[in-house]
């Protein structure tokens, strides 16, 4: 199938154009950290001339332990992120839990995310498909890379086509995930845009007794074999100090490795998509 085009604000998402980056931290951890990441990350991205989204979560509503950190709370998190992005003018992917929040971050949010454990929720997915907003449903850890076209039909019956996929690894018996390359394969069939979150891939579920664990030594090796497969864009969490994190630290990207791992995925990028005429 032809590769589909999803176009964000200024940037195209498709599995025959340059790779696009979201990139941000796990959590909104304080507005003045955020901030801060925020102002790099745009800088690395301007210089490297390649187009991102910044991330941004304003409630982690899934974490292992109901004492483990969540955020700075809903309402400072919107209102944060609205004079975020009208000062630093970029694009922002924000995600959801639950109904009533779609209609309160559609008018912040270029690109609504539903988490890889609501991927198979139809209401949630409905509200958020009926924004006319971008899209980003993740796989679920448990879900088959093929029953993601139910996904997308029921996102589709709403009227709104502009639905990215994100492949972020599968559950490989307890507290662990595996990262199925055919699962990335199998998605681009549906000539949707298909991501790569080569972070949460290297999760190992609730492997620290009360929160995830991970092992970010194989995020890139991962990144570099999806980049190869022609892929949309990469999906990859970024924190200035990944052993202070409050929420994923063990799978964050440690923000001043960023400029060294865009450089080499967007080269892997550049010679995969160079390369599509030899197609076997």
């Amino acid at each position: 199938m032809n590769a589909k085009k999803v176009k964000v604000n200024d940037t195209i998402f498709s599995n025959d154009e340059k790779l696009v980056y979201i990139m941000g931290p796990c959590v909104i951890e304080s507005e003045r950290d955020y901030r801060k990441t925020a102002i790099i990350l745009n800088k690395i991205f301007s210089k490297l001339k390649t187009k991102f989204i910044i991330k941004a979560s304003f409630d982690k509503a899934n974490r292992t332990s109901h004492k483990s950190f969540r955020g700075i709370g809903f309402e400072k998190s919107i209102k944060f992120l609205a004079e975020l992005k009208k000062e630093l003018k970029i694009n922002l992917l924000a995600d959801v839990h639950e109904k009533w929040q779609v209609e309160r971050i559609k008018n912040i949010a270029d690109i609504i995310q539903i988490p890889a454990f609501l991927c198979r929720q139809t209401d949630l997915l409905f509200a958020c498909a009926d924004t006319g907003k971008t899209i980003n449903v993740k796989k679920g850890q448990f879900l088959a890379p093929w029953d993601m076209v139910n996904v997308i039909k029921k996102i589709e019956s709403r009227g709104n086509r502009s639905i990215l996929l994100t492949e972020r690894g599968s559950s490989f018996g307890y507290g662990n995930l595996v990262a199925d390359m055919r699962s990335i394969e199998i998605m681009k069939e549906t000539g949707y845009p298909v991501i790569f979150d080569c972070t949460h891939s290297v999760q190992r579920p609730g492997a620290l007794g009360t929160s995830t664990g991970g092992d970010i030594r194989f995020s890139i090796p991962l990144a570099k074999a999806a980049a190869i497969l022609k892929i949309a864009g990469i999906f990859m969490e970024t924190h200035p100090n990944p052993s202070k994190a409050l929420s994923d630290g063990h799978n964050s990207m440690k923000l001043d490795n960023v400029p060294k791992a865009v450089n080499m995925l967007n080269y892997v990028d550049s010679a995969a998509k160079k390369a599509a005429e030899f197609k076997i």
